[in-house]
């Protein structure tokens, strides 16, 4: 992605956070309103988020809170290149604070997600698929979510190709179905945040 194209969508995502700002509301209180106490690992909104021009996809989840870190919860992202009943494909997911700000994106081992495994270059070839434009659960964190993929296109392909190195490693340290084995869960992860 150029540098110009990153530019555009950082500036696409300081105009989502700063007009959610002035209504008092952030892509997180966005995202789980309505919902007093959200559950850990529920994924909200309910029935997740599809856009069928585009295939792309997503739903968040918060965190168990006495686990800390900082990270109240992530976005997964996916596309469905061949629409609602096609193959289903994770991207990376998108961690934030309890204000609804950026922390860091992360690459997952296959089980976490159950998706449609692709490898690191077929991954890769389907991040520019992720642009949602939908109107719920809320216009701007769907833009605010594409702005953050978009802005962090190069760092979230470097990701991939670690997840797949991640794995490929654990397969041969290991033995059996690395995919599968739930002592590695996250295969790599970018901080945006301190």
């Amino acid at each position: 992605m150029s540098e110009d194209a990153r530019d555009t969508a950082r500036r696409e995502i300081a105009f989502c956070e700063h007009v959610l700002a002035k209504g008092g509301a952030t892509v997180l209180t966005e995202t789980l309103a309505g919902i007093e106490r959200p559950t850990s690992w529920e994924k909200y909104p309910a029935g997740e988020v599809f856009d069928p021009q585009t295939g792309a996809q997503w739903f968040y989840h918060s965190h168990d809170p006495s686990t800390g870190g900082g990270e109240h919860g992530h976005f997964h992202c996916f596309v469905r290149p061949d629409g609602p009943d096609g193959p289903i494909h994770h991207l990376c997911a998108v961690g934030v604070d309890p204000h609804g700000r950026l922390l860091r994106l992360f690459t997952v081992n296959h089980w976490v997600v159950d998706d449609d495994w692709l490898d690191a270059g077929p991954t890769i070839a389907l991040l520019p698929r992720f642009d949602v434009h939908m109107p719920q659960p809320n216009y701007l964190v769907n833009r605010w979510l594409t702005a953050v993929l978009a802005a962090h296109e190069n760092e979230i392909a470097e990701l991939i190709l670690i997840r797949d190195r991640v794995i490929a490693a654990h397969r041969r340290d290991n033995g059996g179905d690395a995919h599968a084995d739930r002592a590695l869960e996250v295969t790599a992860e970018h901080r945006t945040a301190p």
